[in-house]
């Protein structure tokens, strides 16, 4: 392998094409950056394999060497063509080669030179006799052996080695069979695959036979006078909420309630609620959340799609609101009656609740949850936020959020009490501080957009929280100058950032955070959750590598209710733990050094909005179906430190305006789904895409593409306007325009470029690329 394959030093060139260098993924060790060099040798039989391989095409083994190192590049980075640099004689020249979906001819037969646009941070030595490089990733193939270079600070000595392990991996592939698609999970060696399996997975804690409804009854019967829930001036003892929510459950079983069948409850959050809830899951039912606020279409339209039959309503909910046909008892009237019953026993696999989230297509989904990922859910909040006897957690979320139901039922298992948190209260920060002194609120949740308000709050009025101890966020990515900031202003209060989605029982992940200085990540799952990275196959991917943060284990709910496709879509059997579901989340992600998972962003359309998750298909199928809008189009207007929006535009005919189509949204869609701002063009300036159904792609374009299939770059002049954030536009000079940060080129006022890269990408200017 000392002397140069001429088909490598002849590298063909497509012509002056210039690529970003590849990034390699950090690894870092802690201390000081000192060299790091691992060395494994080729086995004998392995070189004479791939010097048979070579020599039967008419070539030398260093193509399939680069061909290696650009599938390895590939892997750990996640990128489908690498730029890697590769030296022959003295000078590193960038390479690229589309890796992904390609047999190892094709790839070893499809590298051609670039001109990198920064500095290559992976190099392959091929010279004869070495060449010092500063690359984070040096690899090098001699005398018989194979040895990867890089610095402490970048890569540490573990992934050094995992990274020469890759490597001896894919020249066996390569050796095995040529004309082979080789799988990433391919190149782990089988004690990294058992380290992602066992060692990343939550702790283990057995659940037990009995579920909440259950252990709720046992402790009520163990501190019957200690306060379990509260409200205003008013509040129940684990006695009284025990007799109400039985009343509840009698009255559902009377009339023929079955294990598993779905009850809504269409309530404000009182006292009331939090026996409806009980009394549903008392009797077996499945607990199905829904806004009286919302419009009456839209709450038979959820109730149609549940097939629900019988609802728990609050006042001034009667038959009209929910659609005919279905038994509507009046929360009220159920209690005080002295009615009574046994606990349902359910099985770990019963229907617990639905939850309905936002839906790409246009149409709510309704997410099933069973039991048990209920019960471990409630478990590790009790555990990882170590809530004890006596102490009271506060209920802040809407009830058609699934965070709203630990923060109702977890204290209930442990001794603890709820306190409902009026949304009222929420909307004064000021007076939820108070609210959080007064009650002496112990544990509270927010998502970060509110979570900064209060921050905000406490540096410009310093002043105490009361007895709280705890903070958890969630819903939203958590900034870590906001953490910073937190601990400025609360030092003895632990913050606890914590990750999850609907279809897993809500939270799957706790990172617990007691410095300013700790990294904000996603943590590590919580008790009995197993987490992976994979690829579109379902592969596992290296350590460090970016990929789809995927959940498996007693946290997986059931799917999607009545949508087949899309639970098909979502919920897999998992490959590497037999029997179990696993659900890609569409999130990505990547493992940090000490088992800590990182957010990296959604590979998709959704978004959140003041910590509801939001599919901007949805809020577009809205428009879509108002009279008088021809075409629309959503975007998200974000800048760093402040909150994310929704902006509407669309085209359409009359004399219809924003304001008036703002309003038939608000009527029709939850208030999360509703943009900030409606705008009216003569015509949208961007190529756009509406999701429809019955269409191959579920797409349908609002206008054909140019004929070559790429929108040429608008350039500066083009760019007339900007969006200032503040619900009006600017007129501004082209010098004032900035380039898009996802691909360079430059953006017009509505922050999306059109140079056939990105054209579907929401790419704001002054978005992170």
């Amino acid at each position: 392998m000392s002397s140069p394959d001429p088909t490598v030093a002849r590298v063909v060139s497509t012509g002056p094409s210039r690529r970003a260098a590849t990034v390699v993924p950090r690894w870092p060790a802690p201390g000081a950056a000192t060299p790091v060099r691992c060395r494994l040798e080729i086995p004998a039989a392995l070189l004479d394999r791939l010097h048979a391989t070579a020599n039967a095409r008419h070539g030398a083994v260093d193509s399939f060497l680069l061909a290696a190192h650009l599938a390895v590049l590939s892997a750990v980075t996640g990128e489908p063509a690498p730029v890697a640099g590769l030296i022959t004689e003295s000078a590193v020249r960038p390479v690229r080669a589309e890796v992904g979906g390609r047999s190892w001819r094709e790839l070893a037969a499809g590298v051609v030179e670039v001109h990198a646009g920064s500095e290559v941070e992976s190099v392959l030595d091929l010279s004869p006799g070495g060449v010092v490089h500063e690359g984070v990733l040096g690899v090098r193939f001699a005398d018989g052996g194979l040895s990867v270079t890089s610095r402490s600070d970048s890569l540490d000595a573990e992934a050094v080695t995992r990274m020469a392990g890759y490597h001896l991996s894919a020249l066996r592939l390569l050796a095995d069979d040529l004309d082979a698609v080789h799988r990433v999970e391919d190149l782990l060696s089988e004690q990294e695959i058992r380290h992602q399996l066992r060692d990343l997975a939550g702790p283990r804690a057995p659940l037990g036979e009995r579920m909440f409804a259950e252990l709720f009854t046992e402790q009520a019967r163990r501190r019957p006078d200690d306060i379990a829930v509260s409200h205003r001036d008013r509040s129940w003892t684990y006695r009284e909420l025990d007799e109400r929510s039985t009343e509840v459950a009698a009255d559902l079983l009377d009339r023929g309630l079955a294990t598993g069948q779905i009850v809504a409850v269409v309530t404000a959050r009182d006292l009331g609620w939090a026996a409806a809830v009980l009394g549903v899951l008392r009797a077996g039912g499945a607990y199905l959340p829904v806004d009286p606020g919302a419009a009456a279409s839209r709450i038979a339209g959820v109730l149609d799609q549940a097939d629900c039959s019988m609802v728990l309503a609050g006042a001034g909910i009667d038959g009209a609101t929910v659609g005919a046909g279905r038994c509507v008892l009046t929360i009220d009237e159920l209690l005080g009656t002295g009615a009574s019953a046994t606990t349902v026993a359910v099985g770990a696999d019963a229907l617990a609740y639905v939850y309905f989230t936002s839906g790409s297509t246009g149409t709510p989904k309704g997410v099933m949850c069973e039991h048990a990922g209920l019960l471990n859910h409630l478990l590790a909040k009790i555990a990882d936020m170590q809530l004890t006897p006596g102490e009271v957690v506060a209920q802040t979320a809407s009830q058609c959020f699934d965070i709203s139901l630990w923060q109702l039922l977890a204290p209930l298992l442990c001794g603890g009490s709820s306190r409902i948190v009026d949304s009222e209260v929420l909307l004064d920060v000021d007076a939820f501080r108070d609210e959080l002194a007064t009650s002496g609120v112990r544990v509270a949740q927010l998502v970060p957009s509110y979570f900064e308000v209060l921050v905000a709050r406490l540096e410009s009025r310093p002043g105490g929280l009361g007895p709280l101890r705890a903070m958890s966020v969630t819903g939203e990515v958590l900034r870590p100058d906001l953490v910073r900031r937190w601990f400025a202003c609360c030092p003895g209060i632990t913050l606890v950032n914590a990750y999850g989605a609907t279809e897993l029982s809500d939270d799957t992940t706790h990172a617990v955070l007691r410095h300013p200085d700790e990294p904000v990540t996603l943590g590590r799952a919580v008790r009995n959750v197993d987490v992976s990275l994979i690829g579109d196959d379902l592969s596992l991917l290296p350590l460090g590598a970016p990929g789809e943060i995927a959940f498996s284990g007693v946290c997986v709910g059931r799917g999607y209710l009545g949508d087949e496709e899309q639970t098909a879509r979502a919920f897999r059997p998992d490959p590497h733990r037999p029997g179990q579901r696993l659900y890609r989340t569409g999130d990505l992600g990547r493992w940090l050094p000490g088992g800590r998972l990182e957010f990296l962003g959604r590979r998709d359309e959704q978004i959140r909005i003041r910590g509801a998750r939001v599919e901007i298909g949805e809020v577009e199928h809205g428009l879509a179906d108002i009279d008088g809008v021809d075409s629309a189009a959503v975007v998200v207007d974000s800048g760093e430190g402040r909150e994310a929006i929704l902006v509407a535009f669309f085209t359409g005919s009359g004399k219809l305006d924003g304001g008036e189509v703002r309003a038939r949204l608000a009527a029709q869609l939850p208030g999360q789904l509703v943009p900030t701002y409606v705008h009216r063009l003569d015509r949208l300036p961007w190529p756009r895409w509406r999701p429809r159904l019955g269409t191959p792609t579920g797409r349908t374009p609002l206008r054909p593409r140019p004929p070559n299939g790429r929108w040429p770059p608008p350039g500066p002049k083009c760019c007339t306007c900007r969006w200032n954030g503040s619900g009006t536009r600017t007129t501004s000079s082209a010098s004032a325009a900035l380039p898009c940060r996802w691909c360079g080129c430059w953006s017009n006022w509505t922050g999306w470029c059109h140079c056939g890269r990105c054209w579907r990408t929401r790419c704001s200017p002054s978005s992170p690329r």
